[in-house]
């Protein structure tokens, strides 16, 4: 009867707790819902002076992104202010294309969404301006239906969507949400990684943005790292790439004792609900001894990729032949380097979202 008491009073404990934060959560965003209200209220009246006639200009503290939007309509300016400042973004709205030109030169944007029918200067010229002078911004065309093939040209001068009008608020929203993902991600992908030869310790307080490589210990292809242990053995487990790759693991499927394994074949694997990864063995050999410990407590593989978080010991049959395939030391960083690029690009073809393990292990761990 106490254990009964003491799970359901366990139970609502849980349960409360996920209310409070769930509520918190909403009240939270509640609030900034409503302080955005009432700067964009202010800030639409307001035209800004010195810089171009036609600007307004609307700000949110910590914005998702700064947005530039130039059509001859004010109803879908007033759209673009009206959805996207309640979402979270910075948006300067101007009625004309050299206007545009002149804030994209002086100011520094993620996206600029063009109309492209608009006179003086109609959006072809636009996407063309910007992206010579800012290559770096994303361009978005606003295209009604009829000029949608005009709309997928601009792509070849460097627009990267498209959005059709007229649109929905929710339409607008998802829409630059989306594109907001996907432009992270290639940033992401195009920065250098930061890798380094580590101590199995250090690796433990290293950066989650930093990749580590076990000094003194060699790597496969298939990211499952090698250690010569003094009696001959090899201790085996899995490197920080794939450990930041996979994310989280709940179960270790650690291999039997005894089992003899030739190189290339399933050694171990790692499941998370209904996903399961695979790891090739390194070396030939014999499996000596597992590593219990992962059993209960399956996050050491990450927690502690070098030391604690080892999956196994081998008996190798043909060490000596087998170890010039194996890398160590400087080659293993800029083969990292490659992995990393790699992976980024493919992350960011999917808009960034993480890469199911099947798609990791047939990329990586073949």
């Amino acid at each position: 009867m106490t254990v009964l008491l003491v799970i359901i009073m366990l139970l609502a404990f849980v349960g409360i707790d996920y209310l409070v934060r769930e509520t918190t959560a909403r009240l939270k965003e509640k609030r900034q819902r409503a302080a955005r209200e009432e700067i964009l209220k202010v800030a639409v009246r307001l035209d800004v002076a010195g810089e171009v006639k036609s600007l307004k200009r609307v700000e949110v503290p910590e914005p998702k992104a700064r947005i530039l939007a130039v059509d001859d309509e004010a109803i879908v300016l007033d759209s673009f202010r009206r959805i996207l400042v309640l979402e979270g973004y910075n948006v300067d709205t101007v009625e004309n294309g050299p206007e545009a030109l002149n804030l994209v030169q002086r100011h520094d944007y993620d996206f600029v969404f063009t109309d492209l029918k608009m006179p003086i200067m109609d959006g072809v010229e636009v996407v063309k301006a910007v992206k010579h002078l800012r290559p770096d911004v994303d361009v978005v065309v606003i295209t009604g239906y009829a000029t949608i093939e005009t709309a997928v040209e601009t792509m070849k001068h460097g627009a990267t969507e498209y959005v059709q009008k007229p649109f929905t608020a929710e339409e607008l929203s998802e829409f630059v949400n989306r594109i907001l993902v996907k432009r992270q991600a290639r940033i992401e992908a195009q920065k250098a990684p930061t890798v380094r030869i580590v101590s199995p310790s250090q690796a433990e307080n290293a950066p989650a943005g930093e990749f580590c490589v076990p000094g003194g210990s060699f790597i496969s292809t298939g990211h499952a790292w090698v250690r010569i242990e003094p009696d001959g053995q090899v201790r085996i487990g899995v490197d920080d790439f794939a450990h930041k790759a996979m994310g989280a693991v709940s179960q270790v499927v650690l291999p039997a004792p005894g089992k003899a394994v030739a190189k290339g074949d399933v050694l171990f694997s790692f499941r998370r609900g209904e996903e399961e990864i695979r790891f090739a063995a390194p070396v030939a050999g014999k499996v000596v001894e597992d590593n219990g410990a992962l059993k209960a407590e399956p996050a050491l593989v990450a927690a502690s990729p070098y030391k604690d978080g080892w999956i196994c010991r081998l008996q190798p049959a043909d060490l000596a032949a087998e170890l010039p395939a194996l890398k160590i030391g400087r080659p293993v960083v800029d083969w990292y380097a490659e992995e990393i690029k790699r992976l980024r690009e493919l992350k960011a073809e999917g808009d960034g979202q993480e890469l199911a393990w099947s798609d990791l292990e047939a990329a990586f761990l073949k």
